[in-house]
């Protein structure tokens, strides 16, 4: 199938990782957390993103029969699975209300949505 994504569904995808994003570095900004706890929440954000943009790119590559290392694949999923899990547990522990825990987990999970749509669209859009 070599076909590209509709303008709306490449809007769609940008405004998904922006406001999952968004959302989440704001609720940050404005918690009365610890700076470590910012920080901590912070680098799970930035993690899960950077693994799902490279487990996307991996599944995608392997589909078409480029090569990608076991070690590379096995390490994308492992990184994906492990920002989930941080964050699970962070929450699971926070002394946040239970509205504030979900909030910070439907942002995560709306950005890495929103990467791994924008990672797919970028690379559907390249083809020639």
């Amino acid at each position: 199938m070599n076909q590209k994504p509709s303008a709306a569904f490449v809007g769609a995808s940008w405004v998904a990782m922006g406001a999952g994003m968004l959302g989440y570095i704001i609720g940050l900004w404005r918690s009365e957390m610890l700076l470590n706890e910012k920080g901590y929440y912070f680098t799970i954000l930035i993690l899960g993103l950077f693994a799902v943009i490279s487990l996307q790119k991996s599944v995608r590559d392997r589909l078409e029969n480029i090569p990608v290392t076991d070690i590379y694949y096995s390490i994308c999923w492992v990184c994906t699975i492990v920002s989930i899990v941080l964050l699970a547990v962070g929450l699971w522990n926070a002394t946040l209300l239970p509205s504030e825990k979900g909030f910070y987990a439907f942002a995560f999970l709306l950005s890495l949505f929103g990467a791994i749509a924008v990672q797919k669209n970028t690379r559907d859009s390249q083809i020639k």
